[in-house]
């Protein structure tokens, strides 16, 4: 892949005082273009996130290479990271109730966003904020930007983060699980908004679920990660014909609209899967 967003290789997570790491000898790299990172509860995929922004202080990372662009993510310094996060790499979390402010009006945390990374007037902040408001389709914009998070809905709170996290066109945005908290409706509506943006700017998107039918609908390419460690990476639309037995295995988990109505299997680990090369 030439000029990627992301080169990290091997990189390695792990929490003080835990027997093991987290995250463990990962490897991959990030085109402008959707990758799906895809494992259960545990797997290592929001501290696979966080580990990218720098976000994990108490923890130790370690990586062969670890590059954004034309920044060392291993080496910089916080005072480094902080020209970066926010304004080059964003991160969308899941639920907007813990994310946002409650005692601050919606549209002063977007505002406070762009200030943090771009000298300008507070009415210039507030424009910006309300024009990119608008475009995640927010009606009333200029009323919603006065809201206070408890006043808006789960959909638009997270359009609302969203916008927030768009608006200094940062170069990378991860994404961790962003419609969890939605309704199948919004969370259609919300994915369409984000993918729209993303192509749009051309920017590299990082998409952490655990929906493996969102990743196969909406990612170009996905990573399967079992115990911290990348056991398969594939192109989105060939999920179904995923090797490795873990990925088969949370495949057959899924329940189907179509079809019998049976025990849906349990899937049988092996040991082994915690120390194979990836596929």
């Amino acid at each position: 892949m030439s000029d990627p967003v992301l080169d990290i290789r091997n990189l390695s997570v792990r929490y003080a005082g835990a027997p093991g790491p987290a995250v463990r000898d990962v490897s991959f790299t990030l085109g402008r273009e959707r990758l799906g990172i895809v494992g259960e509860s545990g797997s290592g995929k929001s501290t696979l996130g966080r580990a990218l922004m720098r976000l994990l202080p108490s923890a130790e990372i370690t990586a062969e290479r670890m590059q954004f662009e034309d920044v060392d993510l291993l080496n910089a310094t916080e005072r480094q990271m902080l020209k970066v996060r926010g304004r080059r790499m964003s991160m969308i979390l899941q639920d907007p109730k813990f994310s946002l402010n409650p005692i601050r009006k919606c549209g002063d945390q977007i505002a406070e966003a762009y200030r943090t990374h771009f000298r300008c007037r507070p009415a210039e902040a507030r424009q910006k904020a309300v024009d990119m408001l608008e475009a995640v389709q927010i009606r009333e914009a200029s009323r919603v930007y006065d809201l206070y998070p408890h006043e808006v809905s789960g959909g638009m709170g997270q359009r609302i983060m969203i916008a927030m996290m768009l608006l200094t066109d940062p170069d990378l945005v991860i994404a961790d699980e962003p419609t969890s908290a939605l309704d199948v409706t919004v969370r259609l509506e919300v994915l369409r908004i984000l993918d729209g943006l993303v192509r749009e700017k051309g920017i590299g998107l990082v998409m952490i679920s655990h929906d493996l039918s969102l990743v196969r609908n909406f990612c170009d390419r996905v990573l399967i990660m079992y115990a911290g460690r990348v056991v398969e990476t594939l192109n989105a639309r060939e999920l179904d014909q995923a090797r490795h037995p873990y990925t088969r295995g949370l495949l057959a988990a899924q329940p189907r609209i179509a079809g019998g109505r049976g025990i849906l299997p349990v899937l049988k680990r092996d040991p082994a899967w915690e120390e194979e090369p990836a596929r």
